[in-house]
């Protein structure tokens, strides 16, 4: 069985549509394909992010590399704002970040402003690891997008930052 994440699935789909090639599509829905790309790039990205985090120990969740990520760019941080941030609860984020300072990567300091909270960065091990791991997947995106324009590229970021901005608000389902 091939491993590789990124290989192909083999099903034979227009790209974007959802549909085989000469299925009766009279007008594509567009949220369809929506959901379709993005549960085969959930899915994708998932198995990539595992590949990743084995990069940063052999024992790390595959959440810890945006978690570490998310911690180099703004030291100090508590908890309480990495779980809200990642949308999980104070007991799941507590739990990651107990077995990231086991491993040696983020270091915790009381909060000087509140003396029940603490301050979390990263260590020097976990700033090198964390820039490993950005950088292997900085390399493994640049191979992937090799065919695209600088000008598509920056489009497809533009697009996924307003993405997961409208992804952040929760849904009124009243």
């Amino acid at each position: 069985m091939d491993t590789d994440p990124t290989a192909r699935t083999g099903i034979d789909e227009h790209p974007g549509t959802g549909t085989a090639p000469g299925a009766d599509t009279e007008t594509p829905d567009p949220f369809r394909a929506v959901e379709s790309e993005l549960g085969m790039l959930m899915r994708r990205s998932h198995a990539i992010s595992r590949q990743l985090a084995r990069t940063v120990h052999p024992d790390v969740d595959p959440s810890a590399s945006p978690l570490l990520a998310r911690i180099a760019k703004t030291p100090d941080v508590r908890a309480s704002e990495l779980a809200a941030l990642f949308g999980v609860g104070r007991g799941t984020m507590s739990r990651q970040l107990a077995r990231l300072d086991e491993l040696g990567l983020i270091e915790r300091r009381a909060d000087p402003d509140d003396s029940r909270g603490q301050l979390i960065r990263l260590t020097e091990l976990g700033t090198r690891r964390s820039e490993d791991v950005r950088a292997t997947g900085r390399a493994f995106l640049r191979t992937a997008l090799r065919s695209w324009s600088d000008e598509d590229t920056a489009l497809l970021a533009a697009q996924l930052a307003r993405l997961n901005l409208d992804l952040g608000v929760p849904p009124d389902l009243d």
